[in-house]
């Protein structure tokens, strides 16, 4: 069992507490799943979180507000536990992000059937020549009468091609750069939209680059404001960011744990492997990297929770660092686990793989640096 203690800290309350101790028990009853086909489990589990209430969390009802850290709380847990889990979790808040914070009455209505586990969503932000420079966006959406009509092409969209409906940015021209952008809500059977790839990563998950071919939208369909799109891609990205953070932790709470059972059971030179004081050197590092990892996690969901208007400073903060130290932590279990520790199949071989996305989705690790740099430089 993975240290709790965490749970007493001050960013938390009860029900927090209660929410951990549900998911903890759903976890150990439904994870982890079956890899075979992995489109079929993203969606056996979006279902099943939905039925067991916990995709109420990835969405705001009408008149609330995100809990960040309850998002955090399920990410890192899932991800202990099942990184598909996460994944699965994390696009319906994510894709589903731009209607929790702007959108309309009509465009809630998917919004509560993604927060259901009913409908699949997934945010089409990365193009093939911008995917940290969000201002560099060559999708079109061109007015056209009393709707849009959108070409172009978005790639690395996770949930590609299983996806009900997609959060789509796009050039509408009010200005240059950030300034001209804006950002649609796009139901999957949208004529005009293309499954042009699906993308293979060592971590597999549902990826896709898509292709829009002169697709026509209502004007119903613009989430917030022309020409506010960048706004809304960053309010987004301000909000889940941390909890990018929060799933690296999980991953790298799990290796924590396969290393000291590890260290525990296995012996060398007659006496079990954590004696050796390399070792405990090891496992000493890994301890630090994991509690500093959650305190900037939580730290920055407790800051937004709190009324922040903006924690981009700390939400990158928190995602570099735990980033960057899961993959620290991860590598020193499976190192510490020898030649099993590469072995398809086991749990630290499969932790490495998930880990090296986490480093370049929803801002690379350079770009949180030139993030918090900016940040502190105006502070």
């Amino acid at each position: 069992m993975s240290d709790r203690s965490f749970l007493d800290w001050p960013f938390f309350e009860d029900r927090h507490r209660a929410l951990s101790k549900e998911l903890e028990a759903w976890c150990a009853a439904n994870l982890p799943v079956d890899h075979g086909d992995t489109d079929a489990a993203c969606r056996g589990l979006v279902a099943a979180l939905g039925q067991a209430g916990f995709l109420t969390h990835s969405g705001a009802a009408a008149g609330e507000t995100l809990d960040v850290r309850s998002l955090c709380l399920i990410r890192e847990t899932l991800a202990r536990h099942e990184g598909l889990a996460d994944f699965a979790f994390a696009m319906q808040g994510l894709g589903m992000g731009p209607v929790s914070l702007f959108g309309t009455d009509e465009q809630r209505a998917w919004l509560e059937k993604t927060r259901a586990g009913e409908a699949i969503s997934a945010f089409a932000l990365s193009e093939p020549a911008s995917g940290s420079d969000v201002a560099n966006i060559t999708t079109e959406a061109r007015a056209d009468g009393d709707g849009f009509v959108l070409n172009g092409e978005k790639t690395w969209i996770s949930n590609g091609g299983i996806a009900d409906v997609y959060t789509v940015f796009a050039r509408t021209g009010e200005g240059p750069g950030a300034k001209g952008l804006s950002c649609f809500l796009v139901p999957a059977d949208t004529p005009g939209l293309e499954i042009a790839e699906r993308i293979d990563v060592i971590a597999p998950h549902p990826l896709a680059r898509l292709r829009f071919d002169d697709m026509r939208l209502p004007a119903s369909a613009l989430i917030g404001e022309r020409g506010k799109g960048f706004r809304i891609a960053m309010s987004t990205l301000d909000v889940f960011r941390s909890t990018v953070g929060a799933a690296a932790l999980g991953f790298a709470r799990r290796a924590l744990d396969e290393a000291l059972s590890r260290t525990r059971d296995r012996h060398l030179f007659g006496a079990p492997l954590f004696d050796l004081q390399m070792v405990q050197g090891h496992v000493a590092d890994m301890a630090l990297g994991v509690d500093a990892s959650a305190l900037l996690v939580y730290r920055a969901a407790w800051t937004k929770d709190m009324g922040a208007p903006r924690v981009s400073r700390e939400a990158a903060m928190a995602k570099l660092h735990a980033t960057e130290t899961a993959q620290k932590v991860i590598d020193a279990a499976v190192q510490l686990h020898g030649g099993d520790g590469v072995r398809s199949g086991h749990i630290v071989e499969s932790l490495y793989r998930e880990i090296r996305a986490l480093r370049i989705y929803e801002g690379a690790s350079d770009v949180q640096k030139v993030v918090i740099a900016r940040q502190t430089m105006g502070m």
